[in-house]
């Protein structure tokens, strides 16, 4: 579930934080990263709360004194928490806070794929999203579209109507 994840972390991220300066490429990189765990059979460690906490300390810690550096990123660590919302990780405690709940990550405490038919309508969902946010901020001209291909950046002159609760 590529788009699903993309598109729903993307208007997240406008919707809430209406802001032009925040990398929404790392947004969606956050978002859709832990579903590369179901290439090697499941949501793992990628789907814990402690991974979403450890990634945003890595971040400010790392980046610490470097306040341009942790904002940029902080976006990547955004798109992980707002998987584990979208992803409905938070529903398996024995996965959201492991290790707390003990260290076994087995099928039996782990979520499985929603059916096909749902996936589709989820991709479809997600997709549609960003098809919005091509069209909403202009992307298919080429000074608005380099700027965020480059930057993660969106016009700021389009954002006004973007501010929460204005989608």
């Amino acid at each position: 579930m590529f788009f699903w994840f993309a598109g729903l972390a993307f208007l997240t991220v406008v919707v809430v934080f209406g802001s032009a300066a925040i990398d929404y490429r790392l947004v969606m990189l956050g978002a859709v990263l832990p579903t590369a765990e179901h290439l090697w059979g499941g949501p793992w460690a990628m789907h814990t709360l402690l991974f979403a906490a450890g990634a945003m300390t890595v971040i400010m810690v790392g980046a610490r004194g470097r306040r341009l550096v942790q904002r940029k990123w902080l976006g990547f660590a955004i798109g992980i928490f707002l998987n584990l919302v979208f992803a409905g990780s938070w529903r398996l405690t024995s996965l959201f806070w492991w290790p707390g709940f003990g260290t076994s990550l087995d099928p039996d405490h782990v979520p499985s794929l929603p059916p096909v038919g749902l996936i589709v309508v989820m991709e479809l969902v997600g997709l549609v999203i960003l098809i919005w946010a091509w069209k909403r901020f202009a992307l298919a001209e080429p000074a608005r579209r380099q700027k965020f291909l480059t930057s993660g950046n969106l016009d700021r002159t389009l954002m006004g109507a973007s501010e929460p609760g204005r989608c």
